[in-house]
């Protein structure tokens, strides 16, 4: 029975004795196990922390660690993971952990926030793994401060909301000039979107003004200083044209070779038209939006210097208009603005785009003729905006007139400098508002001889048709689908015994002053009426001529009977007379109008609108 006991007793000891040489083992082997993870912690430059994995207590920390979270090694064994991530719950981190614990995963990521001795925190991303060398496992962190990363993303996203909230466009493209991608202000400005333009060099949707070479330029220049910026026109893809501020710079990696290039481009539409808007300000006549004193003043100038090289001629017509004041003062300053507007329109529709046409103020205007050929070609001119400016304005149901009184001055012989010729033509118009108004003058010597000429002239036309001075030429009218000739359209001439062969516009707003338009009016259509029945009867019989009415002739009262009665006479089918009438005629007196239309079609002439467009 002792025997026995102490049998029992004496297994039961070893047992214990194992079991303590067991746990002093494993106690042994841990701590030899922590002293060589210790001698890797020292060494490594990454935050590792090892812990319990039942009650999270720290065991070891590296020195990467400790610094970063600034406890020392005796601090950070007597606390928890708790202590230093006070927003983990132990019910989180278990979730956490649970694919190491059951053993499906040997390493779990995810980011979590740290707290250090002094209160402050920074981002960290954990991998956790479970190490099983030791005896119980432990849980050892790799520990990663996302400090620097944040900070970067966080820079990375604010720069890309500006870049996308930007009211620049903004593209990047890569080192061969493809674009990769754009902006929403991009697409604002250019209206292309970014499926349209990906993988495009910028050159082929900025189809401006610019040639390859230029574009060559650019990137030459971009690629040696990795900067270049200017001023271009570019063209939207709905074909409008605007001016743009581009900026280009490169991108370089750490080899120093560009890699990207990024583009900046700003929409200086509104910069440009504010620019305009000073610029009228200064040099333009806010009712008209004619030149003003101070612009005229420079195209004279440079208009002066240039015949000077060249040896041109220049002209100065100084109009005035006859009885604007009385209109002025007796309707009221609003219907005055409005007529100088409209004398303003018909001035450059008398014009071409080369001359220029101002207003010196009030009533007086100034047009400049630069490169004249002739001082024909000033009287010419002359001619033309007495007529338009002595047509009949209506303005608020009224029914107005004025004249124009013009005085001229040549560039070199009546002054050689602005102010001489503007003084000179401002002379010479005085003296026509003085002895005739309604006409114009030349200055000095060639005022006298000019109204001579037009006196001679006004003499001669009262005795050309007499004296069967005038002449018919005809311009052939083709079908532009068969080239067959369907008809012509009769023009005068006047062969003047002395001055040899005159066009039309050389004397025809004389007759319309003088009334005379009608006698030789009515003579042109009796003899192209003459010219299309020979046609007719020598077997062209689908040839129609075409004659244009004046407006003294369309409101003379006697047009339909004079028509009707010409084709009487002449034995010409109506449908083979086709009358031209202008527009701007069409448009006067419309009931009376309308009436001689009506008239005229039950002649069974064809009607046609000359210069259609040009006023209504």
């Amino acid at each position: 029975m002792n025997t026995v006991s102490k049998s029992h007793a004496g297994h039961a000891d070893r047992k214990i004795f194992l079991a303590g040489l067991y746990k002093l083992g494993r106690r042994n082997r841990q701590q030899e196990n922590i002293s060589r993870i210790g001698r890797i912690f020292e060494a490594s430059w990454n935050e590792i922390y090892v812990y319990e994995v039942e009650s999270l207590r720290f065991i070891q920390a590296s020195k990467a660690a400790l610094d970063n979270l600034g406890y020392t090694e005796e601090e950070l064994v007597r606390m928890s993971l708790f202590d230093i991530e006070p927003e983990l719950a132990h019910e989180s981190f278990l979730d956490l952990a649970e694919p190491l614990l059951a053993g499906y995963e040997t390493i779990v990521e995810f980011e979590t926030l740290y707290r250090r001795k002094d209160g402050s925190s920074y981002p960290a991303e954990i991998r956790l793994q479970l190490s099983s060398v030791e005896d119980p496992p432990v849980f050892v962190a790799l520990a990663r401060d996302m400090t620097e990363r944040k900070l970067a993303q966080e820079k990375t996203a604010l720069m890309l909301a500006i870049i996308e909230n930007a009211s620049e466009g903004v593209f990047m493209s890569d080192k061969n000039g493809k674009i990769l991608s754009i902006n929403p202000a991009y697409t604002k400005i250019t209206g292309y979107s970014f499926e349209e333009v990906v993988g495009l060099p910028p050159e082929l949707l900025n189809v401006g003004w610019q040639d390859v070479e230029f574009y060559q330029r650019m990137w030459k220049s971009l690629k040696e200083t990795g900067y270049w910026q200017g001023e271009i026109w570019n063209q939207r893809k709905n074909g409008e044209m605007y001016p743009e501020q581009l900026t280009l710079s490169s991108v370089a990696v750490d080899c120093g070779e560009a890699v990207y290039y990024v583009g900046l481009l700003s929409d200086l539409t509104e910069r440009q038209r504010t620019k305009e808007y000073i610029h009228n300000l200064t040099h333009r006549d806010a009712l008209t939006g004619l030149p003003n004193r101070i612009l005229l003043n420079d195209r004279v100038q440079q208009a002066l210097a240039q015949a000077a090289r060249h040896g041109d001629k220049v002209a100065i017509l100084f109009i005035d208009l006859d009885r604007f004041k009385v209109i002025n003062e007796t309707l009221g300053y609003a219907i005055g603005d409005y007529l100088l507007e409209m004398v303003a329109a018909r001035l450059m529709e008398c014009c071409s785009e080369d001359d220029t046409v101002a207003r010196q103020g009030g009533d007086e205007f100034i047009i400049l003729v630069p490169q004249l050929a002739t001082q024909q070609d000033a009287a010419s001119m002359a001619e033309k905006v007495v007529v338009a400016l002595s047509s009949l304005y209506r303005i608020q149901d009224q029914e107005l007139h004025i004249t124009p009184s013009i005085g001229i001055s040549i560039y070199p012989s009546d002054g050689l400098d602005e102010h001489s010729l503007m003084k000179h033509a401002e002379t010479a118009m005085y003296h026509v508002k003085e002895t005739s108004k309604n006409a114009y003058r030349f200055y000095a010597e060639e005022m006298d001889a000019s109204a001579r000429d037009r006196l001679d002239m006004e003499n001669g036309l009262r005795h050309a048709l007499e004296r069967g001075e005038f002449l018919l030429h005809y311009q052939p009218q083709v079908d532009t689908k068969t080239g067959r000739i369907t008809g012509a359209e009769a023009l005068i001439r006047w062969q003047h015994p002395e001055k040899g062969l005159i066009p039309p516009g050389a004397f025809i707003p004389l007759t319309e002053e003088t009334g005379l338009i009608v006698p030789v009016g009515e003579w042109v259509l009796r003899q192209a009426c003459l010219q299309a029945k020979s046609w007719h009867d020598n077997g062209h019989l689908g040839l129609r001529v075409a004659v244009n009415l004046s407006g003294r002739q369309f409101f003379h009262g006697k047009l339909p009977e004079t028509v009707s009665r010409i084709l009487q006479e002449t034995g010409l089918d109506p449908a083979a007379l086709e009358l031209e009438l202008t527009e701007s005629m069409l448009m006067q007196h419309t009931q009376e109008t309308i009436a001689t239309l009506e008239k005229l079609w039950q002649l069974g002439v064809y009607l046609s609108i000359d210069d259609f467009g040009t006023g209504y």
